[in-house]
């Protein structure tokens, strides 16, 4: 992945006849943390903060709990947190965390030990001027919760901003459980409007029918009454129907706890996770992890878009591969930016000692994401670049203009 963002970097950096010192400024990382979490019960667990860029704002970014958690992954996405919050126009930089460990495997107790233990280490380097973690894989409501508290029983901060994705009782803002999948729905609609299809019957699949993309789903099927699901899955698998499946219902069994691959719905088949990208949908839509779709499996893929709801689901190979079939890929950047618009929106609200409600939440998400995504779009058809390749250009500029800016300014004082 961290090779995929720094490839995709020089390459739209060369297009814009950026200088090699620009390019390696949006190469290179601020500030990075490294450092073992070691619980009562003997286990030790790896964990990072990566912090990327903050020319914009302060450093903005989740924090994810999974085995597989390492350092260049965490590289990768911290990287792409500032392009993420600059293609979108926020004024944010880019960080990422993550701890490597499985927490399927912890007690609560444990899990709330490792939470708290993460805060201690990092609270000097976080806050709500320097750092704002958010939720990622494998993290919660309930751990944020945890986490803000330790964070106030350190420092006294008192206005709960120190963190985003908070639970609403806990200071958290309304639609930030669902702005993940919602913004993906959004950004969706704005690529069908602009290509002229949004009236049209359509359908879709959905890799990863978890949180975002059970959201996704069920939004979906609100905004964009036109789609059709027709299958879905999660790390167990799932299932297929040429005949559609209803998204609330799916919603609903996983709420209850259910596995895809053993939901029994009319006429459907069970698929596996690798089927799922070869189903003949008109859309994919990728909400799981990184890299699922390689040079190896790409020419399986036979949607006409892809909408990238997970970060990096497609690797740089395999980028190009499909961009060469004419495969509109909606990039991470644009398609899964919904989340952190809505944790600085909840920033703003804890700032503020304000609580808005979800339509005024959901209305300012709009009010960012629509134009961001017509931006990229008008700059793609103008430059005859990818979607991807245009929300990158809009975003390295946005940084490299506010980096001289400041730089003009400091020289004037």
């Amino acid at each position: 992945m961290l090779e995929s963002a720094h490839h995709l970097i020089e390459r739209v950096g060369k297009s814009l006849g950026l200088s090699s010192e620009d390019i390696d400024f949006l190469l290179s990382i601020d500030q990075e943390h490294i450092f073992d979490i070691t619980l009562k019960n003997g286990t030790t667990h790896k964990a990072y903060r990566v912090q990327h860029k903050n020319t914009l704002g302060p450093y903005k970014g989740g924090i994810r709990f999974h085995p597989g958690v390492d350092l260049d992954e965490v590289r990768a996405l911290a990287t792409l947190m500032s392009l993420k919050n600059a293609a979108v126009g926020l004024p944010l930089g880019g960080g990422k965390g993550g701890v490597a460990t499985d927490p399927r495997k912890l007690s609560e107790a444990e899990l709330e030990e490792l939470s708290r233990a993460y805060v201690r280490h990092l609270h000097p380097h976080i806050g709500p001027d320097k750092d704002i973690p958010a939720p990622d894989v494998n993290t919660n409501s309930q751990i944020i919760d945890w986490m803000t508290d330790e964070y106030e029983q350190i420092t006294g901060d008192t206005t709960k901003a120190s963190f985003t994705g908070k639970s609403v009782a806990k200071g958290g803002s309304n639609g930030r459980e669902a702005a993940t999948g919602r913004g993906g729905v959004i950004a969706l609609r704005t690529v069908l409007e602009h290509l002229k299809t949004d009236k049209k019957e359509l359908t879709y699949a959905i890799q990863g029918f978890g949180n975002v993309g059970l959201f996704f789903g069920v939004i979906a099927g609100q905004m964009l009454p036109n789609l059709q699901l027709i299958a879905a899955t999660d790390s167990s698998g799932g299932i297929s129907s040429a005949f559609g499946l209803d998204p609330d219902e799916l919603a609903e069994y996983k709420k209850q706890g259910g596995k895809l691959n053993e939901h029994k719905a009319e006429d459907a088949v069970t698929i596996t996770n690798d089927q799922l990208l070869a189903e003949e949908a008109d859309i994919l839509v990728l909400a799981a992890l990184g890299d699922v779709i390689t040079e190896k499996n790409a020419d399986t893929v036979r949607a006409k878009i892809i909408l990238e709801l997970a970060n990096g689901p497609i690797s740089d190979s395999a980028y190009d591969l499909l961009t060469s079939r004419g495969i509109t890929v909606i990039p991470d950047i644009l398609a899964n930016a919904g989340g952190v618009i809505v944790s600085y929106l909840e920033w703003l609200q804890n700032r503020a000692g304000e609580h808005w409600e979800e339509a005024k939440v959901n209305e300012k998400l709009e009010g960012y994401l629509i134009p961001a995504t017509k931006k990229a779009l008008e700059y793609a058809d103008k430059a005859q670049v990818s979607l991807k390749e245009a929300a990158m250009a809009v975003a390295m500029r946005r940084i490299l203009e506010t980096r001289d800016a400041k730089m003009s300014r400091k020289k004037e004082s």
